[in-house]
């Protein structure tokens, strides 16, 4: 029990980091539009280009997922099957995991990350679009 417990954590875990990068992105260009100052602070940047910095890595270098390789051992420890599981594993391995050339990930994580980096010529780091108010002088 504790086994596929910890691998539906491991999935739920790697479910987050795949939003985060897609969420990040999406963020970023939006809130550039709508002034929000808080997509370019460094860290957050950083770590959204580091994400998807080791995704692309690893489909170049064809290495599978840590959290992928984890969550299979921590699946086969507990006895069960790789694939099955929980009602929660069961839908999120449906969301992450999908049917597709190695190639075509190469490529859509590749265009993604070049996305990613074009962001950050477009709408650089620790920069705002528009000015920030200053409360004390009106908006």
């Amino acid at each position: 029990m504790p086994y596929r417990l910890l691998a539906d954590a491991v999935l739920a875990m790697h479910v987050a980091v795949v939003l985060f990068v897609v969420a990040g992105l999406v963020l970023v260009i939006a809130g550039n539009l709508r002034g929000w100052r808080w997509v370019n602070r460094l860290w957050f940047r950083l770590a959204h280009l580091g994400a998807i910095a080791v995704v692309v890595a690893e489909s170049w270098l064809a290495i599978t997922c840590p959290l992928t390789t984890l969550e299979m051992w921590l699946r086969a420890q507990g006895g069960g099957p790789i694939y099955s599981g929980s009602f929660i594993s069961y839908w999120l391995q449906r969301v992450l995991y999908y049917d597709a050339p190695p190639w075509a990930f190469t490529a859509a994580y590749s265009l993604f990350g070049l996305s990613v980096l074009a962001t950050w010529w477009c709408f650089p780091p620790g920069r705002s679009r528009f000015p920030e108010s200053n409360p004390a002088h009106g908006p």
